[in-house]
């Protein structure tokens, strides 16, 4: 299996363009920051609990009845157990290697029935990772559109979740966000509960912070877009807490056609969707 290592002083990437253009592997003083799998034909048999993948053209969880849009109809198949389509189209599919760091797929034109093309550049300059995504629709008419990345951090982490108002829980969020409060206010960083599953906006910069105990690496994520959110779930049979930069919530599609906030976005013919992403990692006390 083909692996794109991208390394600067003691920061290592590791991308496997053949599952999704998957970041496989953060490593940072030597210390691995994915739940990174010893064997990666894991991915194949478990392609939503390891590395970092991307989310495209949606994020999260959508419905899978006939829907029509404009002049398409959308006819998703569940890939989840609860019945949704869940996380996109292109998290374990192959990407071509355009240029140097530079990954993407044409897809679409199916069950989906837009084409698109999604690409990620990365970028690796210790102290941090850069990465920019982007989703191009290829289609005469308007798509919906939403772009996200689905990172799954190794516990033991503590995390400060830098937001005023949130989303709970991800399995049927409502169509307005409360106040953070209790288990659900992560301003101070600590551990997140267990089974904790919930969506983060009125974030403030950095979106997050995060620090892992046994190893005193300390990490600030930042995301910018047109719309960003903030996704975490802590599941208790993992020993990881996915930490998800999105531009939708979930049920974007429900929020689009309800016009509730959050919802996958109509992205005109030609146009383009970003999110850049950026992972700055230091080790210290």
């Amino acid at each position: 299996m083909e692996e794109r290592r991208f390394v600067d002083g003691k920061l290592e990437v590791v991308v496997l363009p053949d599952i999704g253009a998957r970041l496989h592997r953060i490593r940072a003083y030597g210390y691995d920051i994915l739940r990174t799998p010893v064997d990666p034909e894991s991915y194949g048999r478990e392609p939503f609990f390891w590395g970092s993948y991307v989310m495209a053209p949606w994020c999260n969880r959508i419905e899978t009845s006939p829907i029509d849009i404009g002049p398409r109809t959308m006819r998703l198949q569940p890939n989840f157990p609860d019945g949704t389509a869940i996380h996109g189209q292109v998290y374990s599919r192959r990407w071509e290697e355009t240029s140097d760091g530079l990954f993407r797929i044409q897809a679409g034109g199916d069950d989906w029935p837009w084409e698109y093309v999604a690409s990620l550049q990365v970028e690796v300059a210790e102290p941090t990772v850069r990465l920019t995504y982007a989703l191009t629709n290829l289609s005469p008419d308007a798509m919906p559109a939403g772009l996200g990345i689905h990172p799954l951090f190794r516990k033991p982490v503590r995390i400060a979740i830098n937001g005023k108002s949130v989303f709970s829980p991800n399995t049927d969020t409502p169509a307005m966000p409360s106040p953070v409060e209790g288990p659900l206010d992560l301003r101070e960083i600590g551990e997140v509960a267990e089974n904790l599953d919930a969506s983060w906006t009125d974030l403030s910069d950095p979106a997050v912070q995060m620090m892992w105990p046994d190893s005193g690496i300390r990490a600030s994520m930042r995301a910018t877009g047109p719309a960003v959110y903030l996704s975490v779930a802590s599941l208790s049979f993992l020993d990881s807490v996915a930490v998800e930069p999105e531009t939708n919530l979930p049920q974007g599609l429900r929020r689009l056609l309800n016009r509730e906030p959050g919802g996958l976005q109509m992205l005109a013919s030609g146009a383009t969707l970003s999110l850049n992403v950026e992972l700055t990692l230091e080790q210290g006390a």
